[in-house]
């Protein structure tokens, strides 16, 4: 099956709503079973998975 142009810019959109959603999700889980009153901003970063990069090497 053949999908048109708009068609893959709809499925494009559906994934990446559903990693959306996912995050979301994530987030809420860690906040339910964190102590604390609010996730830190590093817990965040580490729920999500986001990776810091020195400054100046971004641009390599």
């Amino acid at each position: 099956m053949r999908l048109s142009p708009g068609s893959q810019a709809v499925l494009d959109q559906d994934y990446v709503a559903l990693a959306e959603i996912e995050l979301c999700g994530e987030l809420m889980i860690a906040a339910s079973a964190a102590d604390e009153e609010r996730l830190s901003s590093a817990r965040i970063d580490e729920v999500l998975r986001v990776e810091h990069v020195p400054s100046g090497v971004a641009g390599r």
